[in-house]
């Protein structure tokens, strides 16, 4: 079963990537309130059911960074 894991930064927390993406955006013109840069990781697994500890365990700082399955 091909899944996909979407990790982003916390709310509230700084983004230093998705900064520098949102200026370079607004200095070419762009106009955007807000970036966040994640990373998205795709798998063939052949038991879904070990995602979320294959996330938790390997994939995610919980610290920093939240993830979504799907």
């Amino acid at each position: 079963m091909k899944v996909k894991v979407l990790i982003t930064p916390k709310e509230g927390l700084l983004d230093p990537e998705g900064r520098a993406v949102k200026e370079v955006l607004e200095d070419n013109g762009y106009k955007v309130r807000e970036v966040r840069v994640g990373k998205v990781i795709e798998m063939d697994v052949e038991d879904p059911s070990q995602v979320r500890e294959m996330v938790e365990k390997f994939l995610y700082n919980p610290l920093i960074e939240e993830y979504m399955v799907e």
